[in-house]
């Protein structure tokens, strides 16, 4: 079973915008051009935010709910305010897996259970496509937020993470099915 999870890892690779794409990025072609990945060209709108709070800290967060916003996540967007973030919701539990390519501001990420906990936070460097792989297995959640946030603020690991909705399974689950 864990061969079979590892390579399933391996195959599927959760990744995606400022985090990696989980399925190979849609395909286009035309008659004189062959096949080529699709990726994001430019910055997408502003997402539906929804309210966070990370023990006594509130962040208004951009939620990243389709295949289509994560994949573009906070690519070339310039600016990110200091208590802004953006949030993607994994479609399952996994090994999440993020990284920087297009995305010029200096990001920190916070990978999140399944019941809202953080497990492990990660400085993402600017323009670094070099996958931040969790070491976790059970990461539903993935908050970007600037760089060093999580240290101005004193949020570590451990930190339990909830909504204006309530907690991040009463939040979410319902987004999911």
């Amino acid at each position: 079973m864990r061969w079979f999870a590892l390579i399933f890892v391996i195959l599927i690779g959760p990744f995606a915008g400022c985090r990696k794409e989980s399925p190979p990025p849609p395909v286009t072609s035309t008659p004189t051009q062959p096949s080529q990945p699709t990726l994001p060209t430019k910055a997408q709108p502003r997402l539906k935010t929804i309210r966070l709070w990370l023990g006594p800290e509130e962040l208004a967060t951009e939620l990243a709910l389709t295949p289509e916003q994560e994949q573009t996540g906070m690519m070339f967007r310039t600016n990110m305010a200091e208590n802004a973030g953006m949030l993607f919701v994994l479609p399952q539990p996994m090994q999440a897996s993020f990284w920087m390519k297009n995305c010029t501001v200096p990001l920190s990420a916070a990978y999140i259970d399944v019941e809202g906990n953080i497990l492990e936070i990660h400085d993402l460097q600017p323009e670094d496509t070099n996958a931040v792989v969790a070491t976790a297995h059970n990461v539903l959640y993935v908050l970007e937020v600037n760089q060093g946030w999580f240290k101005r603020h004193h949020i570590e690991p451990g930190t339990l993470v909830r909504t204006e909705a309530g907690s991040m399974p009463e939040s979410f689950t319902r987004q999911r099915r």
